[in-house]
């Protein structure tokens, strides 16, 4: 059974609750999600919200997913929560600024911008490691930052922001992990929350 996970986040400006309950585009699009879920052979899970007015599109939205790389989104987020941490005084927290030294002993399969790197040469910092986890989704990076973040530490924020069915359990590409069960999950409502919560701002002071 093939699962997918489908979170949009569409913001379209100042546009009032009264203007778009006969909105013919949004019932348009919801028509399309609805015929391409029901046309997917599988599981299909979405979630659309409206960052103007807060409508929703929902199929399957309480469903748990692997999430494959969208779980980065969180870990990138236990990064700039920890450096705000360090920035209010406390320690032991990693930094934007905290240099890594390339190891090539922790590369994983589909990482383009790390296996490229020159190891006992090239230093980088996590905040140059988050951009290689983002911009090209870098699945060694990905796994340095877990280990400097603390998996746990992920887990306690999306908890703290009421997000308790999204769940960093293993590093990239750990596929034993995966096996036993131990996978990478979320819901597209609670993906859609994570967004939309670090949209307007409430995430990170």
């Amino acid at each position: 059974m093939k699962l997918v996970l489908l979170v949009l986040i569409a913001a379209f400006g100042n546009v009032s609750i009264a203007q778009t309950n006969d909105d013919p585009l949004w019932k348009k699009l919801d028509a399309r999600v609805n015929e391409t879920a029901e046309k997917f052979d599988g599981v299909m899970g979405v979630a659309i919200i409206d960052l103007a007015d807060g409508r929703t599109i929902l199929k399957n939205a309480d469903h748990v997913f692997p999430t494959a790389s969208s779980i980065k989104i969180a870990i990138l987020l236990e990064l700039y929560h920890q450096e705000q941490q360090a920035r209010e005084g406390a320690e032991g927290k990693a930094r934007l600024n905290d240099v890594y030294d390339v190891d090539p002993k922790v590369l994983v399969d589909f990482s383009s911008i790390m296996q490229g790197l020159t190891p006992g040469i090239t230093k980088i910092t996590n905040h140059d490691v988050a951009q290689f986890m983002i911009a090209v989704s870098d699945n060694t990076a990905s796994n340095v930052l877990i280990d400097r973040v603390g998996m746990e530490n992920v887990n306690e924020t999306l908890r703290s922001l009421g997000l308790t069915k999204t769940l960093l359990r293993r590093h990239m590409m750990d596929f034993e992990a995966a096996r036993r069960g131990d996978e990478n999950v979320s819901t597209p409502r609670e993906m859609a929350r994570l967004l939309q919560l670090i949209y307007e701002g409430k995430t990170l002071n």
